[in-house]
Parts: structure tokens; sequence; C-alpha cells
């Protein structure tokens, strides 16, 4: 492709993009700039990098200066005939889009392309951030920022190395694991925040499944301990959690090992089928009405953090160990005891040692579905502890089924992987 061409694409793109910002701007009647302003300035970006390629940078630079006069003399006319309203995000929107214009010239298309499509989408959301930025309490912004402290500070200064019996042990890797863990679990946390006081039984389990599927377990089943007419919702809101977890265990695999998704994804697929089965049948005896959602813990606690790392690390090194000391039988035996109480661990490990090409990916697949019948095995025990013996006797034969079909799925399932559409 010839310079020119490459040229006239680069300007076609920063004209579309100026009027999509351009676009935005003048429906909300920005008083400094709106459809063709916009787009000026994009195109103005685009040319000052075009001719700085032969003239020197100092070019880019001008034009900078140029597009900041005019920020400041049509300001200064505003605040003359008093039009202007206090803010400046249609000027640092201007100086942005001059910026996006000149990066398509110097560095990725795709990138300019995102940052001017983000820009529209940010201004055009004002109310619905505002909104969101509103309706944030202490607890939940403690959350976020915990979560930044998670990622952002512990992680980057954790070395990359491993450590300790079989070389397993690698503290950056652990913490990783940490964040991605807190990551998906706050996610859960603040969809709850803005959701849960409306929430349905279906978004209630999903939720609960989010945060946390064994918690959401015990909640349901300590209401029914004394209401044995709650017990057919709060099985269905059980069971949607249940399978919610699944779901969690496709994330967090793709997120550590892409190559080994395509072995589990079928078998966990084929778990989850085997629950969508008794959720179907408990649906139909519960009746469509809303229920009180449950008050979820924060899940960015240091305290939290810290337990998880410590479990992580620990079935990590005893899977490690039990394979070269017991054998196949031994992984098995971590993977149930692992399961019983926490599926994030078991599910990371197993996927961080296929990964490693220490652990095959059809043994990984079968620990992480021996894991999860253990995870419904111990589920069931806490609803016959606490809850309604109504409730229990449906939940034996919901993860009845669900545990019966793991035990086909281990027994009859080939060692083949599927082919994903993204493979």
């Amino acid at each position: 492709m010839d310079d020119a061409t490459v040229a006239f694409q680069n300007l076609g793109i920063s004209l579309l993009l100026g009027l999509l910002v351009g676009l935005q701007r003048e429906r909300t009647s920005a008083e400094l700039g709106g459809l063709r302003t916009f787009p000026l300035i994009a195109v103005l970006g685009t040319v000052s990098a075009l001719l700085a390629g032969q003239f020197g940078g100092w070019i880019v630079a001008a034009a900078l200066l140029g597009v900041v006069a005019s920020v400041v003399i049509g300001n200064m006319h505003l605040l003359r005939t008093g039009n202007s309203q206090p803010g400046t995000t249609t000027e640092i929107a201007m100086l942005l889009m001059f910026a996006v214009g000149a990066y398509l010239v110097v560095g990725h298309r795709e990138v300019a392309i995102a940052v001017g499509g983000g820009l529209a989408v940010l201004l055009q959301f004002k109310p619905e951030l505002h909104g969101f930025a509103a309706r944030l309490g202490d607890e939940d912004l403690r959350a976020i920022m915990q979560f930044v402290l998670i990622s952002c500070i512990v992680l980057p200064i954790l070395p990359n190395r491993a450590y300790g019996p079989f070389e397993v042990l690698n503290p950056f890797e652990i913490w990783l694991m940490v964040v991605l863990i807190v990551g998906i679990s706050l996610g859960g946390y603040v969809a709850y925040k803005f959701l849960g006081q409306r929430a349905g039984t279906a978004l209630s389990g999903i939720l609960g499944g989010a945060i946390s599927s064994t918690a959401t377990t015990v909640s349901y089943s300590r209401r029914t301990a004394n209401a044995a007419e709650n017990a057919s919702l709060a099985a269905l809101v059980i069971v949607i959690a249940s399978l919610v977890l699944y779901v969690r265990v496709l994330i967090e695999i793709a997120a550590v090992s892409p190559s080994f998704l395509s072995a589990a994804f079928g078998p966990v697929i084929a778990m989850m089928v085997f629950g969508v089965l008794p959720l179907l049948i408990v649906g139909l005896f519960v009746r469509r009405e809303p229920t009180a959602p449950l008050e979820q813990k924060n899940p960015t606690e240091l305290r939290s953090a810290m337990t998880f790392a410590g479990l992580y690390a620990v079935v990590l090194l005893a899977l490690a160990a039990a394979k070269e000391y017991l054998g196949g039988e031994g992984l098995y035996l971590v993977a149930g005891l692992s399961g019983l109480t926490d599926m994030d661990a078991i599910t990371l490990s197993t996927s961080r040692l296929v990964e490693a090409e220490r652990l095959s990916a059809a043994n990984g697949w079968r620990l992480i579905i021996v894991a999860a019948m253990s995870n419904l095995c111990f589920k069931g025990l806490m609803v016959g502890l606490l809850g309604h013996r109504k409730l229990f006797a449906q939940i034996v034969l919901y993860f009845g089924l669900s545990i019966a079909g793991g035990a086909v799925l281990l027994a009859l399932w080939p060692d083949w992987k599927l082919v994903l559409p993204s493979q």
C-alpha cells in the first residue's frame, strides 16, 4: 500500500472520529465546539503529524499550541458574552482529539480508533456516570480502592520467580491469581450494590454465584430453618448460584491457560448442563416473585486476599507433591479436599500446572470436575445442617443429579480437545 493511500485512510479515520465526537458535543449544546470544530481539530492533528515526517516534530507542537490558543480565545469570548458555563470537558476533548489525529500517523490505528470511540462514549454517558458516582457509598469506594492497592501497588513489587520445593511457589503469580479472583468477586459485589435491592430470584442467584456460591448456599439455607414455605425459592437461588460457579471456572481457566480451555470447555459445560436440568425442574414449582437480597461482604478485604493467597499456594504445592509422591490418585484426593469449600484455588492451580506443562490437560479437567463434585457435596452438607429438611430433600435431588452426571463424565468423556472458534 503506497504512502498516499495510507495518508488518505488516516485522514478519513480522523475525520470520522472527529464527526462522531463533534456530533455528541453538538447534541449537548456545547458552546465551544461541535459538529464542525472537532473534525477540523482531528484532521489538523493528522496533517501536522504527516508534515512532521518531513519537517520535524515542531510542527505538531506548533499546531497544538494553535489549538490551545483557539480554545483560550473562544473561552474569553464566551466569558465576555456571558454564555460560558463552568467546566473543561469540551476543552480536554478537543486536545485529546488533536492527539488522536496525530497518533493515527505515528502509532497503532486500532488504538487511535479505540480512544476516539471511547471518548465519544464517555461524553455521551455523563448522566449515568455521575449517577454511578453518586450512588457509591463509603464502603463501596473503600472496596474499589482496596482492589487498586491489591492490584496496582502490591502486585508489581512482588518477585517473579519460583521458590520452595518443586519450584511452584511464585509470589508474583500467586498474587496475580488473587487479583483475578478479587476482581471477579468485586464485579459481582458492585452489581449487587446497584441491583440487589431490585433483584429477583434469578438475579439473586447470579449475583450470589459471582461473589460466593458457598456463602449464598449457607445464607439461604439459614433462611429456611424455620420457614419451610421458602424452601423451593431458596433451592432455586442455590442451584442458580452453583451454575454461575461453572462460568466463573471457565473465566479463570481462560485467564490463566487459554490452551487448557479447549480441553476443559466441553466437560465443564456438560457439568453445567447437568445442573440446568434440575434448575428447570425446581423452576416449575417456584412462584415468580422477588426475593430479598442478602447482605454481601466486601470481597477486597486484605485478610480475605491473604487467606486466598495462602490457600492457593497450599493447593499448588499439594498438587505438585501428590503428583511426585502419590501419583494420579493423590491428585484427585487433593482436588476433592480443596473443592470442598473453594473452587477457585484448585481451578487456578490446576490451570497453572497445565500451562507450565507439568500436568496433562486430560488430568487437569478431571481434577476440576472432581473438585466441583466435592463442592456440591459440601454445599449439600451445609444445607442439611443449617436449612429446613424440605430444602435438604430438594438439594439432595438436584445436586445428586449433577454429581451423578460428573461421575459419568469422568468415566466416559473422551480425551479430545474442543476446537473453539477463536483458535
